[in-house]
């Protein structure tokens, strides 16, 4: 279904992400855990995509296995990193050709054998926002049966891009992506309601009106927080979450006890102030999410109970 339509039909969307394992053994469980959910019924599920190539193939073999075997709602990632546009029109021609309807275009992270190969990662696209204008022209092709083509998401960052302390450049940057033709916004990790309000805010000032989807990932291992931190480099976690995490000792249900009241608290809050989506960072697993849903009161992505 196009993310034009989803957003149409559902008044608030739920979603989650995954990230394609390392070897087919990981692949397997992945997809248990995704066929899983699929009584949840979320608006739709993204899939990651690895840096340099990394994991480029599982991703892709994923995505199109979820979309045949599943009732889910797949949206690949696509990044810049290391593409050309024949390259990119292979990937879409694919997508297309199996009914998926909708792209994650982002520019991706630096690879980490980069220089050291020798190639520029970044050489055919620069940023998002040229990637989104070459599948907006795949799309003016005719390429796929569905005559609006690739609905587009990309990302926003409530707390700052690393490579972008220029918060008014950024703001930028991400007006063009949307201004080339993306759908939708989903957020980076955070967990100051207070930073998305203002990013929504900002947005709106500068003349986006795309729905922002709000990234809720919850803390549920320390180890997890400084994995976190290292994926997100702008991540903040609020003095009040500290001290809530410590006054666990570190007992391990305790923090995730405390991790999955925090994100729950989000939430409610969220839905409270009309968020268009909530976007779930799984980490690969479900039973967080599950027990946010439950209790939200959350029925599945067509609406709350």
């Amino acid at each position: 279904m196009h993310i034009r339509d989803i957003f149409k039909n559902q008044r608030t969307t739920f979603s989650f992400e995954f990230f394609p394992p390392k070897d087919e053994a990981g692949v397997e469980s992945l997809y248990a855990t995704m066929a899983d959910i699929e009584d949840l019924k979320p608006s739709f599920v993204s899939v990651t995509y690895g840096a340099g190539g990394s994991t480029r193939q599982r991703t892709h073999d994923l995505v199109v296995r979820v979309k045949r075997e599943t009732g889910l709602e797949p949206v690949p990632h696509l990044t810049c990193v290391g593409h050309d546009e024949g390259e990119i029109r292979e990937v879409l021609e694919r997508y297309a050709s199996v009914g998926i309807s909708n792209i994650m275009a982002l520019r991706g992270d630096m690879p980490k054998e980069w220089p050291a190969n020798g190639i520029e990662p970044f050489r055919h696209f620069k940023h998002a926002a040229d990637l989104v204008r070459s599948i907006q022209r795949f799309n003016a092709q005719g390429g796929h049966t569905d005559r609006r083509g690739f609905g587009i998401g990309v990302a926003g960052y409530p707390e700052g891009h690393p490579a972008t302390p220029n918060r008014m450049t950024e703001m930028d940057l991400l007006r063009a992506k949307v201004d080339e033709g993306a759908d939708f916004i989903a957020t980076q990790l955070f967990f100051d309601n207070r930073d998305f309000y203002d990013f929504r805010d900002r947005c709106e000032l500068a003349g986006i009106k795309v729905p922002i989807l709000a990234g809720i990932m919850p803390v549920t291992s320390l180890a997890g927080m400084v994995r976190m931190a290292e994926l997100a480099a702008c991540v903040r976690y609020p003095a009040p979450l500290q001290r809530a995490l410590n006054r666990t000792g570190g007992e391990k249900d305790a923090v995730r006890r405390v991790g999955v009241h925090w994100a729950t608290e989000q939430c409610r809050d969220l839905l409270d102030h009309q968020v268009a989506g909530i976007h779930f960072y799984t980490l690969n697993k479900s039973t967080a999410t599950r027990e946010i849903y439950r209790t939200l009161g959350v029925r599945d992505s067509t609406g709350l109970v």
